[in-house]
């Protein structure tokens, strides 16, 4: 799928923060097929590479800040939720006790951001888009298709994010029995919310990447090749067959088979 522009309340984009760039791009780029070439810098002047797929936008790679790796920030994915104001979305974050780490501020040709992190610690973006787009291929092989938040208080991330978003959320269950909240942006899909299970061990709440890939096997099979762990074998769930990864430097994704 093709897209031209974001409703506010849309994840539209998704980047990586690596403490190995070069290595991000060799796994990413030979597990997705994506091209990794050229670049730019974030706003502290750290790197940033876009990940293209058949000349789309899919996401990004950066190099991780010297001092976010000092203090012990693991390797991770970002998730960007657009909104028609930032800054009136930060300060409403801040009311329903969140906390703001960064911004708002511009991003030459990107746009106005800030990073917040919700109540049960979760770090997210607000994102406006300026003269980009965001993910223009989404929902097909190798691009991001999906956000899914594991928080330690379901109800607090519940109350948080339907009133900064005006998302409207049901509860339902997983396939193997894990509450979860299911969020909408109208009658859209917005994204899924699932409480952390003690099985799962010592787990910050944290939102978590979904990639799409034609065959979930032989998504698995190349990760492992690259040096990456398969934390979760292939298991069907409802929307298809999917599968968690830990990549070489320990930043963790999924990848699903869509169901038609």
């Amino acid at each position: 799928m093709l897209m031209t522009d974001y409703a506010p309340g849309t994840f539209g984009w998704v980047d990586y923060a690596a403490t190995d760039l070069d290595q991000a791009k060799k796994f990413y780029g030979e597990l997705f097929g994506w091209s990794v070439d050229g670049g730019g810098a974030t706003a502290s002047g750290e790197p940033y590479v876009m990940a293209r797929f058949h000349d789309q936008d899919v996401g990004g790679l950066m190099a991780m800040p010297a001092e976010q790796q000092q203090m012990g920030v693991p390797p991770h994915w970002n998730s960007y939720v657009c909104v028609a104001d930032v800054d009136a979305a930060a300060v409403r974050a801040r009311e329903l006790g969140g906390q703001v780490h960064a911004g708002p501020m511009d991003l030459p040709e990107a746009g106005r951001i800030a990073v917040v992190a919700d109540p049960t610690g979760a770090i997210f973006h607000l994102w406006t888009p300026s003269d980009s787009v965001g993910g223009v291929l989404v929902n097909e092989p190798s691009a991001f298709c999906w956000n899914e938040l594991y928080t330690n208080d379901l109800d607090a991330a519940e109350r948080f994010y339907t009133a900064l978003f005006g998302w409207n959320s049901k509860r339902a269950t997983s396939s193997e029995g894990t509450p979860l909240v299911e969020l909408y942006n109208g009658d859209r899909p917005a994204a899924t919310m699932m409480a952390i299970q003690p099985e799962w061990g010592p787990m910050p709440s944290v939102w978590g990447v979904y990639f799409a890939v034609a065959s979930i096997e032989a998504a698995a099979e190349r990760a492992k090749e690259l040096g990456g762990t398969v934390v979760l074998e292939p298991r069907d769930i409802p929307p298809g067959r999917f599968a968690v990864i830990q990549d070489p430097q320990g930043g963790s994704f999924s990848v699903i088979q869509l169901k038609a």
